[in-house]
């Protein structure tokens, strides 16, 4: 009989996990274990609304303490899990605690890439992932007349927009030959570049960091090309890794991740994971992948719970993503890897367009800049596998739906 069940990690995942198991009925022995002292909340907001002072703390909570001791929750905040023991199904905490269990379901998350770099360490450079580090970042913007944001990508193009929003002369750094040059379009990074000119962003691609100068704290950030750019503060968003130190340790399977199957299930039969710490199959996209998105971690901690529960349901989802910037909103739908063409939909000088990635006919993926039309119609295409008119695509004046 299951009596216990454990998560790891207070996030979307960890958070939903909770409530997808009472909803379905398990009513044993249920802990939730996290190494931030805050209930579990929302992360989106952090670099946007909340950095900006527009959303309160309260409102960046998935649920509050009622809901955790009406369920039963055991609430361990604030306390890091340091070793799992899978043969002895046990869980030891940093404060001496040891926690059994009957399955295990670990929603790790991901931290932030550091920077190595000479001076990286200096007072005045910031990362950009949970809660705690809003407030420093806040208090920066109060001061700091000058900010450099390092990397072009979702997390310093959001902070970047909100930073000048808030009045900071703001620098963005990107190495690549333009922003979100991983994860969008060339059509889409020009239209996103020159939203940001045109909010008074300094915005300059093609440039490596090569070391931060500074008395004590930063005073300047210097690139290979030798430009030195002056700084009161930088704010540092060169991506995020899977933590896995906790699951490798004891020996679970991982490569970029948790390797997980379509069950949520690792290595070790009474282990699942979900959220950004997986590696996981995609079952529509017939790869493995590691998603960071909200999306997936609200989906396949549904599934995962599901699964600790013994409903075998697999997880099968079509991922999408979302960046607010300015008063503009990128939305993605789908995988855009493999695709051997691509369909522009709409005038990017319109301010609403979307940009199809196909193979063949099929449709893979659609970034929509400002047209929630062609998101919403694009997430139910791209799950049928459906095949596209070209001609018909590229007519923005043809709902998507209907250039089949």
């Amino acid at each position: 009989m299951l009596s216990t069940i454990v998560i790891i990690g207070g996030g979307q995942a960890g958070a939903q996990a909770i409530d997808t198991l009472r909803r379905e009925g398990f009513s044993g022995r249920l802990v939730l274990i996290g190494d931030e002292p805050e209930l579990p909340y929302q992360r989106p907001p952090l670099s946007k609304k909340y950095l900006s002072g527009e959303m309160a703390a309260d409102r960046l909570l998935f649920r509050h303490r009622a809901f955790y001791d009406e369920h039963r929750v055991e609430l361990r905040l604030g306390k890091k899990a340091i070793r799992l023991d899978p043969a002895a199904r046990q869980v030891e905490l940093a404060d001496g605690e040891k926690i059994a269990y009957d399955r295990l379901l670990l929603c790790l998350g991901a931290a932030s890439r550091r920077l190595t770099c000479p001076g990286a360490e200096l007072l005045g450079v910031h990362y950009l992932r949970g809660l705690a580090d809003v407030a420093p970042i806040q208090a920066g913007c109060k001061t700091a007349a000058r900010v450099v944001i390092i990397g072009g990508g979702y997390i310093g193009l959001e902070t970047a927009a909100t930073c000048r929003k808030m009045g900071c002369d703001v620098t963005v750094l990107e190495m690549a030959d333009r922003i979100m040059n991983r994860v969008v379009a060339p059509a889409v990074s020009r239209y996103f570049s020159g939203e940001h000119v045109a909010h008074g962003v300094n915005l300059i691609c093609d440039t490596r960091v090569v070391r931060i100068e500074g008395t004590g704290r930063v005073e300047r950030v210097v690139c290979a090309d030798g430009s030195s750019h002056a700084a009161d503060m930088v704010i540092v968003g060169v991506g995020a890794i899977a933590t896995t130190e906790l699951a490798s340790a004891a020996g679970l399977a991982c490569d970029n991740g948790i390797v997980v199957d379509e069950y949520c299930r690792s290595s070790d039969a009474a282990i699942f994971a979900a959220g950004d710490c997986t590696n996981h199959p995609s079952l529509r996209f017939g790869r493995r992948v590691r998603l960071e998105s909200v999306d997936n971690a609200f989906e396949q901690a549904k599934t995962a719970a599901l699964n600790l529960l013994d409903r075998q349901v697999t997880h099968d989802r079509v991922p999408w993503f979302w960046s607010d910037q300015f008063d503009n909103k990128l939305l993605i739908v789908g995988l855009s890897q493999d695709y051997d063409s691509q369909v522009l939909r709409g005038d990017p000088a319109a301010r609403s367009f979307s940009v199809c990635y196909l193979k063949g006919r099929e449709l893979l993926a659609v970034e929509a800049v400002n047209h929630s039309k062609d998101y919403m119609a694009a997430r139910k295409l791209i799950a049928e596998r459906a095949l596209m008119n070209p001609e018909k695509l590229a007519d923005g004046g043809i709902a998507l739906k209907e250039a089949v």
